[in-house]
């Protein structure tokens, strides 16, 4: 099945609205072992909305249009498919019945702005909305299945469960594309690139490699094809798995927070943070996971130095004599920290996030790290190059990554540490 996706919306063309749908989409199709073949997004003008829908449908098997159903002059999908399908615009019955219950629902009043998203091309089959106003649209155009949702983003989720993948399943068999999806940490693509070339060097033809770059986990993906497309992963996957190593955090979707809560419940091990220039960033994601709160009793924001002393037993006398960005104070404040939350490790953080407040020994990004266990602390000391949003970012991840780490036994250090960070004197 070749599938095209066509999205309109001047919303989108200006980047107002960042399109989260065809990503949707493509999620959704995965499972079926089916792919989008091309996507296409336009503004809300009637003849390069034509042209499109004319291009993609001769192209392809199927075509999904999403936006353009609303009530607004601007909402043109309906008026453009009749046009090329050379047929009238008529009042739908069944997308009128459906408009009056939702205003009934909702107490509203029908009026002509409403009414007109039930004017479809005649003829054409409706494709049901439960959440929304606006029905779909389904029918056929040069041998293509045309299939139009609205462009709200929950509405087309139910539509996409609901009614467009059992349609599809009905009328197309799976093209057996599947992909294992491997998160990484402390790897970078040409890192990983290498990796492939130098220790896989008889790679598979048939499984495509690819990457995508994000932050800060990356994601190597195997794409395999056909009817033995998950055969020919299985087989595969113990040594690329082998190959990623300590750096390997295990099958997307996940994240740091969630692989750490994961572990700390398989080890029924707990966690307390004690946070200085991450501004309780890390506490957050950890506490974003569901099931958390077994893992982690609680953290601390302990930005200034009295509540390092008051709520860490930090003393001034340690504060004074090394400055609050320090080995001595991290490692106090992650013995306060496993002290004050009954904690089995502890992981604490004390930086310069700037723009200000650097000095010569100790310039913006200087973070020290402190993390482990009551007989097992360490601290480390890092300068991040990066802006104070970014900065904090990386420091929360680290600190997430050094703690999976020793829950793990892993002795080195993240390559990302080794390779990026430049250690401070």
């Amino acid at each position: 099945m070749k599938l095209n996706l066509l999205l309109t919306g001047n919303e989108l063309m200006a980047g107002d609205i960042i399109d989260s749908n065809s990503a949707m989409v493509a999620q959704q199709l995965a499972p079926q072992g089916w792919r989008i073949h091309k996507k296409v997004t336009v503004g809300d003008d009637s003849a390069l909305l034509q042209k499109e829908i004319d291009q993609l449908c001769e192209e392809g098997d199927v075509l999904i249009i999403n936006g353009g159903l609303g009530p607004t002059v601007d909402d043109l999908t309906a008026a453009v498919l009749a046009q090329l399908c050379d047929r009238p615009l008529t009042e739908h019955p069944e997308a009128l019945a459906h408009l009056s219950h939702w205003c009934e629902q909702r107490g509203f009043s029908m009026n002509a702005s409403n009414r007109k998203q039930a004017i479809l091309p005649e003829g054409c089959d409706i494709i049901a909305n439960v959440r929304g106003s606006a029905v779909g649209i389904r029918l056929m155009y040069r041998n293509c299945l045309v299939l139009a949702t609205p462009g709200v983003p929950s509405e087309l989720r139910q539509m996409l469960t609901d009614e467009l993948l059992p349609l599809l399943k009905q009328r197309f068999e799976s093209d057996h594309i599947h992909t294992l999806r491997l998160g990484v940490f402390g790897l970078g693509e040409s890192g990983i690139q290498e990796l492939f070339d130098r220790e896989l060097p008889n790679w598979p033809d048939n499984i495509e490699l690819g990457f995508r770059a994000s932050m800060p986990v990356l994601e190597v993906k195997l794409t395999a094809r056909g009817e033995h497309a998950n055969t020919a992963l299985a087989e595969w996957r113990t040594p690329v798995e082998t190959l990623l190593g300590e750096h390997l955090l295990g099958e997307l979707p996940l994240s740091l927070p969630s692989v750490l809560v994961d572990e700390l419940s398989k080890q029924n091990q707990t966690l307390c943070t004690a946070e200085s220039c991450t501004g309780g960033l890390i506490a957050s994601q950890i506490t974003s996971i569901a099931g958390a709160s077994k893992v982690f009793p609680g953290g601390i924001v302990s930005y200034s130095n009295a509540m390092k002393s008051s709520q860490l037993g930090v003393s001034e006398a340690l504060l004074q004599q090394h400055g609050a960005v320090s080995k001595d104070v991290a490692l106090a404040m992650a013995q306060g920290a496993l002290r004050v939350g009954h904690a089995d490790v502890a992981l604490a953080v004390t930086g310069i996030a700037g723009p200000d407040g650097g000095s010569e020994d100790k310039p913006v990004g200087t973070v020290w790290i402190a993390w482990g266990s009551a007989d097992h602390l360490k601290a480390e000391c890092l300068v991040l190059p990066f802006d104070r949003q970014a900065f904090q970012m990386w420091v929360s991840a680290l600190c997430m990554e050094l703690v999976r780490r020793h829950l793990l036994g892993i002795a080195t250090m993240p390559s990302l540490i080794q390779r990026y960070c430049k250690k401070a004197h």
